[in-house]
């Protein structure tokens, strides 16, 4: 029997093909309790800014239904739940349990409930009819999901014709003293957060080591547009530490 042999990446680490799942999943089950807390303080409070902006480029309206990849603990799934109306429908999903499950409690304690789904799901073969979505956003996710271009194709798949695609994620600094700075904080301080927060160092090291790995504004936007997404662009937030791509299918 042959056995695949293949090989990705895990932060800087290279691993067989069929281990990055499971060993992606443990670091979100370590970190999922504290991961608000953790957003705020790594980000200083930014990652609020950058949903907004996501927020604002997505035009969802009353009656639209949106998928939420890799959602988390639910800031934007939230969000889109006001502005779709009664009518509208929002299906936060994550390949995670505990981060689907830590999402669904928040977002029913404060009180969004009705026009709101749970999947847990896989981007790489999102469980959902063709055509299905106006919006599709999936927020700090791609970057953790072995095959980026299955993930693409298959939100490609799911999106209506006219339907966008909002794709934010950490990126590539276009600063020199910026992306200086940014590595110095990234390596020496985040990790520690990590440790004094959540007890756990080695999965936020593998966070840090994510981003680094992680294609650039220019690649990410020639995958996208690989995949027949059309109308490509991207926004650098915060000088490039974040950038939003933005695509449709037509």
């Amino acid at each position: 029997m042959n056995e695949d042999n293949s090989k990705t990446h895990f932060g800087f680490a290279e691993i067989p093909l069929r281990e990055k799942a499971q060993r992606v999943a443990d670091v979100f089950y370590s970190v999922a309790s504290k991961y608000d807390v953790m957003n705020d303080l790594m980000s200083f409070g930014l990652h609020r800014m950058w949903k907004r902006f996501t927020l604002l480029e997505s035009g969802v309206r009353p009656e639209h239904h949106v998928l939420d990849i890799a959602g988390g603990t639910g800031d934007l799934a939230r969000e889109f739940a006001k502005k779709i109306g009664k009518k509208g429908f929002v299906v936060l999903a994550d390949i995670n349990e505990k981060m689907l499950q830590h999402g669904r409690e928040k977002l029913i304690d404060q009180g969004i409930v009705g026009n709101v789904g749970y999947v847990q799901a896989d981007a790489e073969c999102l469980p959902f009819p063709d055509n299905h979505f106006d919006c599709i956003t999936i927020a700090f996710g791609l970057r953790n999901v072995t095959d980026k271009m299955a993930a693409l194709r298959s939100m490609y798949r799911v999106l209506k014709p006219g339907g966008k695609l909002l794709i934010l994620e950490f990126s590539k600094p276009v600063l020199p003293l910026l992306s200086s700075l940014y590595d110095i904080y990234s390596f020496k301080v985040i990790p520690k957060l990590g440790k004094w927060v959540c007890h756990d160092a080695a999965s936020y090291q593998y966070l840090v080591e994510s981003i680094r790995m992680h294609p650039n504004q220019e690649t990410l936007k020639n995958m996208l547009q690989e995949c027949e997404f059309e109308d490509v662009e991207f926004f650098n937030l915060t000088g490039g530490v974040v950038a939003l791509h933005k695509g449709f299918k037509y």
